[in-house]
């Protein structure tokens, strides 16, 4: 199946479903052989458009706020597993109505809500696992001075009263091989406690749908700590990344050349800073649809916005770019999407879905309104 992008409006973000449905099936598989629960994180996957397809795959959902969990509750049609680094107290009572676990970040927390605690909800507590290999501090939530997560010197050898699982993240786009390492460090500082669990959360970023992750590697890693904790009834993970990764693209149009500097820019009809925040806080160069390694032809890509550094390059094309040319930036479903911004009063992309039968699907527009009701 190829897109036909003459079928599309630009810009637009576009998810294909025939590679999401290809992502799923590998998750289920990992799922069903490690005897786990997989669910989706909304942080880094929150495509609502095809939740029920989701959850044909896996087991539910992770959220980390109120909308988020509200998200899950409307478009998914099951209780979320609620982290949020802080509990906004006034919106505690109605993430507990949506909720199927709730996990608190600091025992300051676990008290202050303790007396709300229910039956019907499982309650967990967020550890350090005292482990990461995250090179970029900015998405390391397991430094030694992150303010994510219970150090192992807060806690006593017992589980406080009423909490039965424990959650960790310590991966960004990882491999078993590091989730292997980060395990060795969590079972050496919680031992005990992860005894008396009735749950353990693994977090998020594990890239199983990369192409060089090994999926085996992962069942024996996963099944090997089960079958150390048989008290277990449930370990889960809650990927982001895995879910939409590699599986749509972000169409864009040059609307000017400028011939500035020492390559000349295509001026595009999306932003960096509003459409592709990542690519500028990561910092990483997005892949660019047929480019090629070298050729006279290059250019540096301008966003729309006037924030001088709304910009990055440089590729090159195999002919001169011209104005109305299409520009396709790659794997752009993930993680950029859901942290869009209107900076500028710069208008948000399209989302759109192309489907099984090679027919798309506009499935949300923004236009003025949205904008500025995000103002006053």
């Amino acid at each position: 199946m190829s897109i036909d992008y003459n079928k599309i409006p630009s810009p637009a973000y576009v998810l294909e479903e025939d590679k999401l449905r290809n992502n799923l099936a590998l998750l289920k598989r990992v799922q069903d052989e490690a005897d786990i629960h997989i669910i989706c994180a909304l942080k880094g996957f929150s495509f609502h458009a095809v939740f029920p397809l989701v959850k044909q795959f896996l087991h539910g959902a992770t959220a980390s706020s109120l909308h988020e969990a509200k998200l899950v509750f409307d478009k998914m049609g099951v209780k979320a597993h609620t982290y949020c680094p802080v509990y906004v107290p006034s919106e505690f009572d109605e993430i507990q109505a949506i909720s199927s676990h709730i996990t608190f970040n600091s025992l300051s927390e676990y008290e202050r809500y303790k007396t709300k605690m229910n039956t019907g909800i499982s309650y967990g507590i967020r550890v350090n696992p005292g482990y990461s290999e995250i090179e970029t501090d900015l998405y390391n939530p397991a430094s030694p001075n992150s303010r994510l997560g219970i150090p192992r010197s807060l806690l006593g050898d017992m589980l406080p009263e009423g909490i039965e699982g424990i959650h960790f993240h310590a991966l960004c786009e990882n491999t078993s091989h590091t989730l292997e390492r980060v395990l060795e460090s969590f079972i050496a500082l919680y031992h005990p406690l992860i005894q008396q669990a009735k749950w353990v959360n693994m977090g998020g970023g594990h890239l199983i749908t990369r192409k060089d992750y090994e999926p085996d590697h992962l069942v024996k890693v996963l099944k090997a700590f089960r079958e150390k904790y048989p008290n277990l009834e449930e370990v889960i993970l809650e990927p982001g990344s895995a879910v939409g990764w590699q599986t749509g693209v972000l169409v864009s149009t040059v609307l000017d050349i400028v011939p500035n500097g020492d390559f000349p820019t295509a001026m595009l009809d999306v932003s960096f800073t509003c459409h592709m925040p990542d690519c500028l806080e990561m910092p990483y160069k997005p892949r660019i649809l047929h480019t090629v390694d070298k050729s006279p032809y290059e250019y540096n890509m301008g966003g729309m916005s006037c924030l001088a550094g709304d910009c990055m390059g440089t590729w090159c094309f195999e002919q001169p770019l011209q104005v109305g040319d299409t520009i396709i930036f790659d794997d752009m479903i993930h993680y950029t999407m859901v942290k869009t911004t209107t900076f500028n009063g710069i208008n948000l992309p399209d989302i759109g879905i192309w489907h099984s039968d090679d027919t798309y699907e506009q499935v949300q527009t923004y236009g003025y309104e949205d904008y500025k009701k995000r103002l006053s």
